[in-house]
């Protein structure tokens, strides 16, 4: 067996990316031995037909040649580009498969990564959606030229920078192609060029739009190599003709990096926010907020993280890397206070005004690490002064009202620090609600919290991500007698 090779391949279990694996087998090998291969856009269940691409002692990778028998669980996707575009990994593969998937790849990574025993995860049924496409509410395209020198908007293809042109998202809604295609037109037609990243010339590097579902607000933000974008006030009449444009931004990114907003956002028309409602929290979402992707199954995500919260109207709460609020001014219908805590500014502006339109008084939110935040507050010396002597009364009393009974996470992919572990541990939340976007640094992060005198009690995953490998989770961890 050598590299550019054919071979035929059973595809008998996916991997966290979703590429196919298979075993190859030769005439002297049972079962449990052969060779492994990983096959791109290969599912569960697809006799194929590949070409070895690479070779290692133990394992392969293979290019798909030809699905000879394909799965019973593959179906059409709805987008003709979704195995060059790396947006939708799982699209060919039926929607209650994908469930399935998703719910196995939570529970493999608390295994494997976690060391828990399968009876240890009290793992609840996955929710998923009735109508799992058109779901986004946010839409980032990078712009650039296409192989052919042709001005295109639309995705990177996977592992790679090369723009795949693609203005009908069947993730996103339809009125981001009417955004895409004003604004390409009217770069062909004053000459305004991209952004290269090659060279780190040319103007144009994204176009970000956001939608609100409830408020059917449109918010438009364009990332630029420059401090001005020239023809601006073409460009904003022509927008602002789209039916439900709300706000026209520049983000001023001149980075040579993958970032793609910059620090900066200057309004060029309309206003600096638009509006949108989870449940019954209003919410003002600015270009550079944190607000989750899918409306829809939000609501549901946070309503889950109330009921696992369990909250009797008399605990504090801590909610970490809080963002402009959306968890925390859930947790605040029921919780007697609620500390949130961000280290983004304009995030925590943010919040404090979505606290103030919602008439929430018992949400209070600080900028900073949380780390840092907890440490001050406690980090093991905080019943001493500087000399020594026991804090006044009135001192002790304030602390411990901030000592939260329920500490909620909702970290970035990277999890938590251990830093941050530690210090909710010190702190000693009776419960504590993780939220996660990635199974292995979850699972990591559990066991760490596991060993330091918490236990699992539900573990939920909620399909945030439809068409797609990733899957969102929140997790209850209560704290040992």
């Amino acid at each position: 067996m050598k590299k550019n090779d054919r071979i035929e391949l059973i595809i008998e279990d996916m991997g966290s990316d979703g590429t196919g694996v298979a075993k190859w087998r030769g005439p002297s090998d049972d079962e449990r031995n052969g060779m492994t291969f990983f096959v791109k856009d290969a599912l569960i269940g697809d006799k194929i037909s590949a070409v070895i691409t690479k070779l290692k002692k133990t394992y392969g990778y293979a290019r798909l040649l030809e699905v000879l028998k394909p799965s019973p669980y593959r179906v059409k996707p709805q987008c003709p580009l979704h195995r060059q575009c790396g947006g939708c990994q799982i699209q060919a593969l039926a929607y209650e498969k994908q469930l399935e998937y998703k719910e196995n790849k939570v529970r493999s990574s608390l295994m494997r990564i976690g060391g828990f025993q399968d009876s240890q995860i009290p793992m609840e049924p996955v929710i998923g959606m009735k109508e799992p496409f058109r779901y986004r509410n946010k839409a980032q395209y990078p712009v650039g030229r296409d192989k052919n020198g042709k001005l295109a908007a639309g995705f990177y293809a996977a592992r790679t920078h090369d723009i795949i042109p693609v203005k009908n998202c069947y993730l996103g809604v339809q009125q981001n192609q009417d955004v895409v295609e004003c604004i390409l037109s009217w770069m062909e037609e004053y000459n305004i060029e991209p952004y290269d990243e090659n060279t780190g010339k040319g103007l144009i590097r994204h176009i970000l739009v956001r939608y609100g579902f409830r408020s059917k607000q449109i918010m438009v933000c364009i990332v630029i190599n420059g401090r001005s974008l020239p023809k601006a006030a073409s460009l904003t009449d022509r927008l602002a003709r789209i039916d439900g444009m709300t706000s026209i931004s520049i983000s001023i990114n001149t980075q040579r990096n993958n970032v793609i907003m910059g620090d900066t956002v200057k309004t060029l028309w309309g206003s600096d926010y638009i509006k949108d409602e989870i449940g019954n929290i209003k919410f003002q979402i600015s270009p550079l907020s944190f607000y989750q992707v899918n409306p829809v199954q939000t609501e549901i995500l946070y309503n889950k993280v109330l009921e696992f919260a369990d909250l009797s109207g008399e605990e504090t709460v801590w909610d970490l890397y809080c963002g402009i609020g959306t968890i925390s001014l859930f947790l605040a219908k029921k919780a007697r206070k609620v500390y949130g805590i961000e280290i983004v500014p304009q995030a925590v502006a943010d919040a404090r005004r979505n606290a103030s339109i919602n008439g929430i008084s018992n949400a209070e939110f600080f900028e900073g690490e949380a780390e840092a935040e907890l440490e001050r507050l406690f980090g093991g010396n905080e019943t001493a002064s500087s000399d020594g002597s026991a804090q006044d009364e009135a001192g002790a009393a304030a602390l411990l009202k901030t000592r939260p009974q329920v500490v909620v996470a909702d970290p970035p992919r990277k999890g938590c620090s251990v830093r941050l572990l530690d210090a909710v541990v010190k702190a000693g939340p009776e419960k504590i609600v993780y939220v996660s976007c990635d199974p292995a640094t979850l699972a990591r992060d559990l066991k760490y919290l596991c060993e330091r005198g918490y236990e699992l009690d539900r573990v939920q995953a909620v399909d945030q991500f439809c068409q797609t490998v990733h899957v969102e989770t929140i997790c209850c961890l209560s704290r040992i007698k």
